[in-house]
């Protein structure tokens, strides 16, 4: 939401591939917002909008849109995935089946990491153009422990805005949280700090964290019945995120700090806008 506006975790887990020297550090004085928005009508997006055709409110006061930018911006594409025991198996195939396809789609310009979750959290893979240390991350994960989602959920905001880009977060997991150090909600305050859009992709009856934690980043959650249905379920996820436009404003005429709630319109009839409902000022 804020353009560079970085965190430390309250707790970081033993990873791998993310050296001390790229741990982001928070800085003050960020004056640029950055808002995604998906416009949809029909439940098809609405291509071809300009920064006119916005209008957008920061704790109700009208801001000057500054920029508006559609598919521009090469993506850094976070996996945040559940390698718990509960994955092993025929799971497992699909859901590395489902993120080779992925990779398969992303663009040149684009960006992908690996973040898996059990007992402890692992940065497989930090930021990288070079897909095939990705697939290779992948092919080596052996599912083993408990679910810790929101523990993941945290390094994998983390990871997906330690480069310039737009990030792009996708956490899949079968089961409820188990296992996490760190309290829910404070990753949700986290995520209110961050630019970075959570997508989640779940089995059924998972909990509210992570449907709570894609609402709050303007994101959106797909429940599956089986993870037969994940490829399908990951490229949906991408095609909307293409979709997707990245509005920019200088906030003028409120309290830079506290929480600013948002709300982002479109003039056209049938029109639905979704994205994020506000953001932690510093």
């Amino acid at each position: 939401m804020i353009a560079r506006l970085w965190f430390v975790p309250l707790l970081v887990l033993p990873c791998l591939g993310l050296a001390p020297q790229q741990v982001p550090t928070f800085k003050a004085g960020v004056e640029a917002v950055r808002v995604d928005v998906l416009v949809t009508r029909g439940g098809v997006p609405v291509t071809g909008l300009a920064a006119a055709d916005f209008e957008l409110f920061d704790n109700g006061v009208r801001q000057e849109i500054d920029h508006s930018a559609f598919e521009e911006i090469p993506l850094n594409v976070v996996f945040a995935l559940d390698a718990s025991v509960s994955v092993a198996g025929e799971r497992m195939q699909h859901l590395r089946a489902a993120s080779h396809a992925l990779l398969d789609r992303l663009k040149p310009d684009d960006q992908a990491a690996l973040v898996t979750f059990g007992d402890a959290v692992v940065v497989r893979s930090s930021l990288t153009h070079d897909l095939s240390v990705v697939r290779t991350a992948l092919d080596r994960t052996e599912p083993s422990g408990d679910t810790s989602l929101v523990d993941a959920s945290d390094t994998a905001l983390l990871v997906g805005e330690s480069q310039p880009g737009r990030a792009l977060v996708i956490v899949f997991s079968d089961g409820v949280e188990v296992s996490s150090y760190l309290d829910a909600d404070a990753v949700l305050d986290t995520a209110k700090r961050s630019d970075a859009v959570v997508y989640g992709v779940a089995l059924r009856n998972l909990g509210p964290f992570l449907r709570d934690l894609t609402d709050t980043t303007g994101g959106e959650l797909f429940e599956i019945e089986s993870t037969r249905e994940l490829d399908a379920a990951f490229e949906k996820v991408l095609e909307q995120f293409r979709h997707r436009y990245l509005l920019s404003y200088t906030p003028r005429g409120v309290e830079r700090g506290g929480w600013h709630r948002l709300q982002v319109r479109v003039g056209q009839e049938g029109a639905k806008v979704r994205a994020r409902p506000g953001y932690l000022g510093g």
